[in-house]
């Protein structure tokens, strides 16, 4: 029974939503204060005990690899100039001991088409799977919660929250009886569904703990939803051989693949921020007068 540590970012998609701020730079590179958006959850698999990043990327995601990169002539200009606060910023964006491993999705064929791509690295080890686009914020790193509900029950867990029922057609919705206050056993799960489809208003968001039986499912997988191969639909055929836990998360999800969302995120993070939050909260009082 291996622990889970490696984790895959699939970062190929091309966020038009952003336009044009995305037209030469990644959505997941998208500040949310003086972090990007794949920092975060980078930094949340690693407090959850991941030691291999696996990045799914695709044309124009070159800025990715080099963020996670050494930086020499930068922090060269930095120790010149004695600016040594930045300079462990920049030298510690990942511990020493994280490996980092660049795969690259040829074609948009989907989330599940993302995932089965890193087979290769992930091998037959448990995993984790985080979209940038979903900044989650616990007070214990949610991909933790997850890891630690996988270590005890040895099974897949699915990060999940209630939407309201008009918002299900934009998510994996699943079905559900319950087993604990925080977790649930699956009994089915469907891509983006009418809401009078629906059969409950309980939505995965960008998080999963999966075992490597997975790959199996997507590799059989047939298009779904859009012409894509649809991570939902591996889940569901994996659901018939092996118990799939949906894991009601405790802390705060910002939906940054949205302007609300990512919005929502900037000012909460901005007022937390430890070098201008104070200042920046007065700001926002003010303005509210």
């Amino acid at each position: 029974m291996k622990p889970v540590r490696k984790a895959v970012f699939p970062v190929a998609g091309m966020g038009t939503r952003f336009l044009p701020a995305t037209k030469a730079s990644p959505k997941e590179m998208m500040p949310v204060v003086d972090k990007p958006l794949i920092q975060y959850a980078v930094e949340e698999a690693l407090a959850a005990g991941i030691t291999d990043l696996v990045f799914v990327t695709g044309r124009s995601k070159r800025a990715i690899e080099d963020h996670f990169d050494k930086a020499a002539e930068l922090e060269a200009e930095l120790e010149r100039k004695q600016k040594t606060a930045l300079l462990d910023v920049v030298r510690n964006i990942l511990p020493s001991h994280v490996n980092c491993i660049y795969i690259r999705q040829a074609e948009p064929l989907g989330l599940g088409h993302a995932v089965l791509c890193a087979k290769p690295v992930i091998g037959d080890e448990p995993f984790a799977v985080l979209l940038a686009d979903d900044l989650l914020d616990g007070e214990v790193p949610v991909v933790k919660q997850m890891v630690e509900q996988y270590d005890y029950y040895r099974c897949s867990v699915l990060g999940v929250q209630d939407v309201p029922r008009e918002d299900t057609r934009s998510y994996g919705i699943v079905a559900t009886r319950p087993l604990s206050e925080r977790l649930e056993a699956m009994t089915a799960i469907v891509e983006k569904p009418k809401p009078e489809d629906a059969p409950s208003t309980l939505a995965v968001v960008g998080r999963y703990v999966l075992t490597p039986r997975i790959f199996h499912y997507l590799e059989h997988a047939k298009p779904g939803a859009g012409g894509e191969i649809q991570l939902t639909d591996g889940i569901a055929a994996l659901l018939k051989e092996e118990q799939v836990l949906a894991y009601r998360y405790e802390g705060v999800r910002y939906d940054c693949g949205s302007k609300l969302g990512y919005l929502q995120a900037t000012i909460e993070f901005g007022r937390r921020h430890p070098e201008v939050g104070a200042e920046f909260s007065a700001w926002l009082e003010a303005q509210s007068k």
